[in-house]
C-alpha cells in the first residue's frame, strides 16, 4: 500500500534537487540541506559555480553536480531520469532558478528579454515540477515535497519589473494548482516569497533602488542564512503537513504599508 514517506521509517538518505544552486539563495539552501543530512543534486547552468557550492558543503561527497538549463524540456527530462537511475527517488524539489530583465520601461523591453525571463522563471519551474511529480507518484514510498521560490514582487511589484513580476505571479498560480493536484499522491507543494535576502542579486537594494513614488532609497536586507534555515525547516515537515505560502522578508523593507 502506498503511504506518505513521513509515515515510514527512513531507509536511506533523503534526496533533494535544488535549481539555481550555484549562487545566492540556491547555494545557501543547498548547503543548509547538506548540513542537515540530505543528499543533494545541484542544478544550474554553470558547472564551475555548482562545483563551488559542492566544495563549500560540509560533506562535498553528498552533492551531485548536474549542470542543466531548466528551460530546456529535453535537458530537464534527462536530468530527472538520471536522478531516478542514481537514487531511485526524490524527496524534495526546490524550484529556485530565476532571473530578471533589466529595469526598463515596458515599451523599451525587447521580446527576447521578456522571453528569457518567462523561459527560466515560469517554464523552467513547470518542467521541473512536472518531472518531479511523475517521479514522486511512482516511487516507493510515494510522495515528496516541492517548494517554489516565489517573490514579494508577485504581490507588490517594483517599478519597471513587468517580466519578473508577471512570472512570479504565475508561480503563485502554479503552486496552488500543483498543491491541489498533489494531495492524492502525498505530494506537498508550497511556496516561499523572499524579500531582500542579502545575495548578489540584492546588492542594488543596499545601494539604493527606485521606489513606487520615483525616489531612490536604500532598503533593509536580511542574512541569506535565514532563508536557508527556513527552507530546511519546511523541507523536514512530515508530508501530512503543508505550508502553502510563506513570506520571509527583511523586517524593515518597504513592503507592508507605504514604505
Amino acid at each position: 500500500m502506498n503511504m506518505p514517506q513521513s509515515d515510514l521509517s527512513a531507509s536511506g538518505p533523503r534526496i533533494a534537487l535544488v535549481t539555481g544552486a550555484g549562487s545566492g539563495i540556491g547555494r545557501a539552501a543547498a548547503l543548509g540541506l547538506a548540513q542537515a543530512g540530505w543528499q543533494l543534486v545541484l542544478v544550474g547552468r554553470r558547472e564551475d559555480a555548482l562545483r563551488e557550492t559542492q566544495a563549500a558543503a560540509a560533506e562535498p561527497a553528498c552533492c551531485l553536480v548536474s549542470p542543466c538549463n531548466v528551460a530546456d524540456a529535453a535537458a530537464v527530462k534527462a536530468l530527472f531520469a538520471d536522478v531516478e537511475r542514481r537514487f531511485g527517488r526524490l524527496d524534495l524539489l526546490f524550484n529556485n532558478a530565476g532571473l530578471s530583465a533589466p529595469p526598463l520601461p515596458v515599451d523599451e523591453l525587447s521580446f527576447e528579454q521578456w522571453q528569457s525571463v518567462v523561459d527560466v522563471n515560469l517554464t523552467g519551474s513547470f518542467l521541473c515540477a512536472q518531472a518531479a511529480f511523475g517521479l514522486m507518484k511512482r516511487q516507493e514510498p510515494r510522495g515528496g515535497r516541492i517548494i517554489n521560490n516565489g517573490s514579494i514582487a508577485a504581490h507588490t511589484p517594483r517599478p519597471n519589473s513587468a517580466p519578473y513580476t508577471a512570472t512570479k505571479h504565475a508561480i503563485t498560480g502554479l503552486t496552488k494548482a500543483l498543491s491541489l493536484d498533489g494531495r492524492e499522491f502525498d505530494i506537498a507543494v508550497g511556496q516561499i516569497d523572499i524579500g531582500n535576502a542579502a545575495t548578489e542579486m540584492a546588492r542594488p537594494m543596499q545601494q539604493g533602488v527606485r521606489q513606487a513614488n520615483g525616489s531612490i532609497a536604500v532598503e533593509a536586507t536580511m542574512d541569506v542564512q535565514q532563508v536557508a534555515d527556513t527552507l530546511v525547516h519546511l523541507a523536514q515537515l512530515p508530508l501530512s503537513v503543508n505550508v502553502p505560502f510563506m513570506t520571509l522578508m527583511a523586517n524593515r523593507m518597504p513592503y507592508i504599508g507605504r514604505g
